[in-house]
């Protein structure tokens, strides 16, 4: 079984919404894209490229597709996420588009969370889900993202979309990798450890 791994940028409040621009997603007269930019460095980029190097498939909802289309076949040969990024098979799950042109992507027809299982099983190495805020959801629900890696930056966004919605399933996760950089972000990897457990603190239950 191959591995869904989801890669976000989450401000502290859980907002995932627009991180990389000003124009990238203002539904819901959202005003606040690209609150994530000053927060970069070098240093989060190799990471994020070392993560992107790994995937032997891209995962996509349609307006991070079309935001990716758009962008990164413009970038240098000699620059590795970019080179990656076009290199690899794409999967795009959307019900309004009828093609996709970007190299070596294919639209997943029919219902989504049948076509990911399916991808799922098929040979081939990691599925990662960049962005993707809508399509990510839909997996949530099902439980079929393994493993998160979340870069949370030090910024309260407010309203906006947010990686875990309402429908998400219940589960746990356990920590198994963590990075801080020197802008304050901080890149936690988790996997899924199975089901929500439960408890209760106090001193009446002696663990206080």
């Amino acid at each position: 079984m191959r591995k869904l791994t989801a890669m976000t940028f989450v401000s502290l409040d859980g907002v995932m919404q627009a991180p990389g621009g000003p124009e990238e997603d203002r539904d819901d007269g959202f005003a606040h894209g690209g609150w994530a930019v000053p927060h970069f460095d070098q240093a989060m980029i190799d990471l994020a490229g070392a993560i992107t190097e790994r995937a032997g498939a891209l995962l996509l909802g349609r307006r991070t597709y079309e935001t990716f289309a758009a962008t990164w076949p413009l970038a240098r040969p000699d620059e590795p996420i970019g080179a990656k990024l076009n290199a690899m098979p794409k999967y795009v799950a959307s019900r309004t588009l009828d093609t996709v042109s970007w190299t070596n992507s294919t639209l997943l027809a029919g219902d989504a969370v049948a076509a990911v299982r399916e991808l799922k099983r098929a040979e081939g190495g990691e599925i990662q889900v960049h962005g993707s805020a809508g399509l990510l959801q839909t997996l949530l629900e099902h439980d079929l993202v393994d493993e998160f890696l979340v870069f949370v930056f030090p910024v309260v966004v407010g309203a906006g979309k947010r990686l875990f919605g309402p429908a998400a399933a219940p589960g746990s996760l356990r920590l198994v990798d963590s990075t801080r950089f020197d802008t304050g972000v901080v890149a936690n990897t988790y996997v899924r450890t199975g089901k929500l457990t439960y408890g209760a603190m106090g001193p009446e239950h002696g663990n206080w």
